[in-house]
């Protein structure tokens, strides 16, 4: 009970901490290397010349918002699979809580742990209440941020996404 009221207070912070990051389209995102729920690590160079990838950051696993969001991208995940795009969504819980919320919402998809908190910084997403705010990275194929979306609707979350694919000219997978 004292987690979960720990949880809603800081989640309820949170919309106070509305502060854009640092990092702007063009810029090379930074490379990252972090573990899975699948128990597989990550980066982002992996995906350099390849795919373009989409980098969902969120609040705290098992929280309503990120809950939504998440069932977005399980329930609608084909409409951003149509295009030569990966997605992953990234927080700083620990592994242990993620793989907890991925079996919970039958994610299908990569969902990132970053306990030590430098990769959120490098993304400049760390915020005054040391959890992720809610941005996702469109990072194109020559690591080049295409687009930085602060403006997160969870419940259309995949929608949003194949959207923005769409409108960033992203290839159709084959």
């Amino acid at each position: 009970m004292f987690k979960h009221a720990i949880k809603f207070i800081l989640l309820s912070l949170l919309s106070f901490s509305a502060t854009a990051t640092d990092l702007k389209v063009g810029d090379t995102a930074p490379n990252f290397k972090l573990q899975s729920t699948d128990g597989h690590f990550y980066q982002l160079s992996d995906y350099l010349g390849k795919q373009t990838l989409v980098l969902a950051w969120y609040p705290m696993a098992n929280t309503h918002g990120c809950t939504l969001e998440c069932r977005s991208l399980v329930q609608k995940g084909h409409l951003i699979r149509e295009y030569n795009a990966v997605y992953m969504m990234a927080s700083v819980d620990d592994l242990e809580d993620n793989k907890d919320f991925a079996e919970k919402q039958k994610a299908d998809f990569p969902m990132l742990s970053d306990p030590s908190k430098k990769t959120a910084k490098a993304y400049d997403v760390l915020n005054f209440v040391r959890v992720a705010s809610r941005v996702t990275f469109y990072i194109g194929k020559e690591g080049k941020i295409l687009k930085i979306d602060e403006d997160i609707n969870a419940e259309t979350a995949a929608e949003d996404i194949a959207a923005n694919l769409k409108q960033l000219g992203i290839e159709k997978s084959n």
